[in-house]
């Protein structure tokens, strides 16, 4: 089905709708029929005023033609996945920050509007601590006066610093975050380029570099949280959110709730890493969660990468290795044994096939069919 997207825009300061589509003379024509329609060379779409008339208008004469994608549009939707209630961020962790005099912080409406949107800790912080350098870069200008211009000067002094691709699209994304999420602006900084973002292969680990990392890994409830990790392909934060019920031993699978994209999904479970778990269950006996921390809390994420750091060193490992290699190495070595993608795809739980097959570049079983022409 054709597809037409929404977007905000603010054109000689009315805000419009804009209508962003392939090129296509049904929609063409169909777009002629909307009131006071009017085509933007600047933005490069037509566009109409923004009113309850025109937008119910645009949903009434293409339905059925084309899908009308407003995920850019309406404001009021989350727009951030979903996670654990423990893993959200919370206004009042950040009002004890201590700051030097004179920085400015983020307003209050900034920290509000994270929590609200169920933004992560982690990267409700990183939004913060890039809005934060932002707008301490012009002290002395009121934030609301900030603009194209500023952010345009901004973004070239971080490269000139040497920031990565994807740390300069991250300035970009705690900027509009204020604007347009925050004020209910419309989109103002369409002409701002992203720079575009190097697409690195995983990091792998070969399985004798992973079994060698759980045999020096001692202590058992250690063993058991990276021998899961790498059994079943989960990211950190997965595992650190696993329950008791979730190891559903009688189907061999294990059930991972409000994973990435707030989706739920099931994985592997190892015959090998039941019969550790059990051990591990009769030794440390947890009562909810599968791996406790102190006071039957979450583990945490850096206990588990100090963990894996302390392993491979035990190993003689010398590359660095972090827990999210060993879900690559899961998804690697699935594929070297002759696991299909869209398997794969399930069992990590990615939405969209391509993400998957970034594996397939390092993979062995493939190159290792193909003869080297120097032989």
């Amino acid at each position: 089905m054709k597809k037409i997207t929404l977007k905000h825009l603010l054109i000689k300061g009315v805000k419009c709708i804009g209508l962003k589509f392939y090129p296509d003379k049904t929609l063409q024509a169909l777009v002629k029929t909307l009131p006071n329609v009017r085509w933007s060379y600047n933005f490069d779409m037509a566009f109409v005023p923004n009113t309850k008339q025109n937008l119910s208008q645009i949903f009434s004469i293409f339905k059925g033609i084309a899908l009308i994608d407003g995920k850019h549009f309406f404001l009021n939707k989350p727009l951030h996945d979903p996670v654990k209630d423990q893993n959200q961020f919370k206004t009042k962790n950040s009002s004890v920050r201590k700051v030097k005099a004179g920085y400015r912080t983020c307003p209050p409406g900034y920290l509000q509007k994270l929590e609200l949107k169920k933004y992560s800790t982690n990267t409700a912080r990183t939004y913060m601590a890039l809005f934060e350098g932002f707008i301490n870069h012009y002290k002395e200008v009121p934030i609301n006066a900030l603009g194209e211009e500023e952010i345009r000067n901004y973004l070239s002094t971080q490269v000139k610093l040497g920031r990565s691709n994807s740390m300069l699209n991250q300035i970009i994304n705690s900027i509009k975050f204020y604007y347009e999420t925050v004020l209910g602006m419309p989109n103002r900084f369409y002409e701002i380029e992203r720079p575009k973002v190097r697409e690195r292969l995983p990091e792998v680990l070969s399985k004798e570099e992973v079994k060698k990392i759980l045999i020096h890994t001692t202590n058992a409830k250690h063993r058991c949280i990276l021998s899961t990790i790498y059994s079943a392909g989960l990211r950190v934060s997965e595992v650190i959110n696993l329950k008791l019920s979730d190891i559903e031993s009688d189907r061999m699978m294990i059930r991972v709730e409000s994973a990435k994209g707030g989706k739920d999904r099931y994985t592997l479970l190892s015959r090998k890493l039941l019969s550790e778990l059990r051990e591990y269950y009769r030794s440390y006996k947890p009562k909810e969660l599968l791996f406790e921390g102190s006071n039957h809390r979450n583990y945490s994420a850096s206990s588990i990468r100090k963990i894996v750091t302390r392993s491979r060193k035990k190993a003689g490992i010398t590359k660095h290795v972090r827990p999210h290699m060993l879900r690559h190495s899961f998804a690697t070595h699935l594929l070297e044994q002759g696991t299909d993608l869209r398997t794969i795809q399930v069992l990590m739980g990615h939405n969209n096939l391509n993400t998957t097959e970034i594996y397939t570049h390092v993979a062995r079983s493939a190159m290792m069919s193909v003869k080297n022409p120097l032989d």
